[in-house]
């Protein structure tokens, strides 16, 4: 999950991530150096859909609807075996990309209101964000680090809705895949 232009988030705001609890140990430091979200409470991940809906519009229908359409989809392995590039941007691709693709669509099409990454990209391009708003060399250290580390391959069970409460992202639910 990104920011605004500032690196801030508002509170309120929500967001639907894949956690990727094995790839913890291989970017952790440089997520915690390089990745705002990281410091703000946010594990390594892959985006599904942000921003979501506004805090105020989560409630149990909302959270029953994610779930249904969370639970349309199963389980599956994602292999992060390289880096990719946005401009200013470091990430790990997985492989395949197309479950993550399917999970933002089907959300995307459930809240046509909340476009990815608030309308801002004609393509979303699934990715595990390493380093956001850093110069060209030091993503260059970051990613011959990172060479030698991998592949990491996790299992995508599930998927969590996350909520910023003004300083911190917060877990505040989680939906399963079937």
């Amino acid at each position: 999950m990104a920011g605004d232009d500032s690196g801030e988030f508002q509170a309120g705001q929500s967001g639907l991530i894949v956690r990727v609890p094995e790839a913890e140990p291989v970017v952790r430091a440089w997520r915690d150096r390089l990745d705002p979200s990281a410091r703000a409470g946010v594990p390594a991940h892959v985006t599904v859909l942000f921003p979501f809906l506004d805090e105020s519009r989560i409630d149990d229908g909302a959270c029953a609807a994610i779930g249904e359409v969370i639970g349309r989809h199963r389980p599956f392995e994602a292999r992060f075996g390289h880096c990719g590039r946005f401009p200013g941007i470091l990430y790990l691709v997985p492989e395949p990309d197309f479950p993550f693709r399917r999970l933002t669509e089907a959300i995307a099409d459930r809240w046509p209101e909340t476009p990815p990454f608030g309308g801002q990209f004609d393509e979303v391009v699934p990715h595990l964000t390493i380093a956001q708003g850093q110069d060209d060399a030091v993503l260059e250290e970051a990613e011959a680090d990172l060479r030698g580390r991998l592949p990491v391959t996790g299992r995508v069970s599930s998927v969590d809705l996350m909520v910023h409460d003004g300083t911190r992202w917060q877990q505040r639910a989680s939906f399963a895949l079937r």
